[in-house]
C-alpha cells in the first residue's frame, strides 16, 4: 500500500493518495485544491487514479475538480446530499476571496453510507457523518491491522468541524461522531481535513466537544 498526505491551497487542506503498489491503481481523497502538485505527485509514483473522492463540497476539499479530472480521467465521487452545496461553488469563491469561481463540473457518481471503493486489494470505506455539511463522510481503511480514518472536516484534533457554513448543527456532527467513528480503537490514525493528525483515543478523552450528547 502506498499512501501520500499532502498539504493544498491557501487553506491547507489535507489531501490523500492512496494507492495499491501492484496494481498502480489509486484514489485520491480532497485533491480538489491542488491540481498540480496532486498530478505531480501521481507521475512520480507512477500511479493510476481512478477515483477521486470527497469529504465534502466545500471549495478548499473539491474546488478544483473539474481539472483534476482532466488531468487524471478519474472518477469524481461525492456524497448525493451536498450535491447542492457544491453548485455554490461560486459563491463560496466570494466568502474566501478567491479571484476567480473554479468550474462547477457533473459529479460521476455519489458516495452512500457502507459503500466499499476498490483499488486493487485495497477497500476504502465510506462513513456518512452529516453535520459539517449534509452530506459530509469519512473514509476509512486498514493497513497491517492498523486502522486510517480521513475525517475530513468532521473531526479535528481537539475539535469538530463548523456547522455554519451549509451544515447542520453542532449536534448533529458530535452524533455523527459517536455514531460512527468511536467504535474504532484508541490506536486508530484520524487525518483531519486540516491541521494536524490525532488518534480515536485522543479525542475519546480530551475532545470537548465529545463530552456533548
Amino acid at each position: 500500500m502506498i499512501v501520500q498526505h499532502l498539504q493544498l491551497g491557501p487553506l491547507a487542506c489535507n489531501c490523500t493518495i492512496l494507492a495499491d503498489e501492484t496494481t498502480k491503481e489509486a484514489i485520491v481523497v480532497d485533491g480538489g485544491d491542488g491540481v498540480d502538485q496532486v498530478v505531480e505527485t501521481m507521475r512520480s509514483l507512477g500511479l493510476r487514479t481512478k477515483y477521486l473522492a470527497h469529504t465534502h463540497a466545500h471549495i478548499d476539499h473539491i474546488g478544483d475538480l473539474g481539472r483534476l479530472r482532466e488531468e487524471t480521467a478519474a472518477s469524481a465521487l461525492l456524497h448525493r446530499a451536498d450535491f447542492a452545496l457544491y453548485q455554490t461553488l461560486p459563491l463560496q469563491a466570494q466568502w474566501v476571496g478567491y479571484a476567480k469561481a473554479p468550474p462547477v463540473v457533473k459529479i460521476d457518481a455519489d458516495l452512500q453510507d457502507g459503500d466499499r471503493l476498490h483499488i486493487g486489494n485495497i477497500e476504502l470505506h465510506v462513513l456518512h457523518t452529516p453535520g459539517h455539511t449534509p452530506g459530509s463522510v469519512c473514509f476509512e481503511f486498514s493497513e497491517a491491522g492498523r486502522t486510517t480514518i480521513l475525517s475530513g472536516d468532521t473531526l479535528f484534533a481537539g475539535s469538530i468541524g463548523r456547522w455554519d457554513l451549509g451544515g447542520t448543527s453542532m449536534e448533529d456532527i458530535v452524533a455523527s461522531i459517536h455514531r460512527k467513528l468511536m467504535d474504532f480503537s484508541d490506536d486508530s490514525t484520524v487525518v483531519p481535513g486540516h491541521g494536524p493528525f490525532t488518534t480515536i483515543g485522543i479525542e475519546r478523552r480530551s475532545n470537548p466537544y465529545l463530552a456533548i450528547r
